[in-house]
């Protein structure tokens, strides 16, 4: 089961906002202000000028609306941006490890299996297609694999992709479908096979690997701009290595069970 991420503890938002312009009063004469209130729109002042009686005065504001801009971020948005990262990681994950092991079905072992074919394309009526797209495959032995194509007409153009693929197979087309016999791997070759899904093996550690530095970076980021503290960050990253592990199991798991088919007499 996948390790579900520790939830944000501390939040700290960014608020900013421009200065409001400042209002300058003038009046003729040399009176003195002795108090103001300010509404709105409207300033009142009560004036006492030399040899003049207390006045009151309501003066229209000159300001202009306040302009200044406020922008948080809230509580929401922080999660969303936390729980897109880690959406991300698992579904790119995920992906590698289809990749591994779609890389290990296409290397066949001592036994038939129409997974050795799932990366051949044919050349049909000028397009590209997936072998399995357009003929059914199965397995009449444990030797052998049969290729039925739903049209025909393309039993030439399979063929030819099939011979292309470097699979070492020969197919026997008869008219109606193309039957393929898996000749016994050597010793040596089981051997270099082995080889060869070890570098697979590792190749899909290593995206793991890059998958984890990328959702580091994006902690990082948000830390920067004071969305995620530095305590966050490092609890995300702890969680984020167990599902980093979790997945370089998975990638052990398969490829020891590859190599188990593939050191199999």
């Amino acid at each position: 089961m996948a390790t579900t991420f520790s939830p944000v503890s501390h939040i700290r938002s960014i608020c900013y906002a421009s200065d409001s312009p400042r209002t300058r009063l003038s009046f003729p004469g040399s009176g003195n202000v002795g108090s103001w209130s300010a509404s709105a729109n409207y300033v009142k002042l009560r004036v006492a000028a030399r040899g003049f009686s207390v006045k009151q005065l309501v003066v229209k504001q000159p300001w202009k609306k306040r302009m200044g801009v406020f922008r948080c971020a809230t509580i929401e948005e922080i999660e969303a941006e936390k729980s897109m990262i880690e959406k991300d990681v698992k579904e790119r994950m995920e992906k590698t490890i289809e990749n591994v092991r779609s890389s290990f079905n296409s290397i066949r072992t001592g036994r038939a299996n129409p997974a050795i074919l799932d990366k051949v394309e044919v050349d049909y009526y000028g397009t590209p297609v997936i072998l399995k797209s357009i003929a059914q495959i199965s397995t009449p032995d444990a030797g052998s694999l049969l290729v039925q194509p739903y049209d025909k007409s393309s039993l030439k153009a399979i063929e030819k992709a099939i011979v292309s693929s470097n699979l070492g197979l020969t197919p026997n087309n008869d008219g109606e479908v193309i039957r393929l016999t898996l000749p016994q791997l050597t010793s040596e070759r089981r051997k270099e096979l082995s080889k060869i899904v070890a570098k697979q093996a590792e190749e899909g550690k290593v995206a793991i690997r890059n998958i984890r530095r990328d959702a580091i970076k994006a902690y990082e980021k948000l830390e920067k701009e004071k969305k995620l503290s530095e305590d966050n960050v490092k609890d995300l990253s702890s969680d984020l290595q167990k599902v980093t592990d979790e997945y370089m199991k998975k990638i052990d798991s398969i490829y020891k069970q590859k190599e188990k088919e593939l050191l199999t007499v």
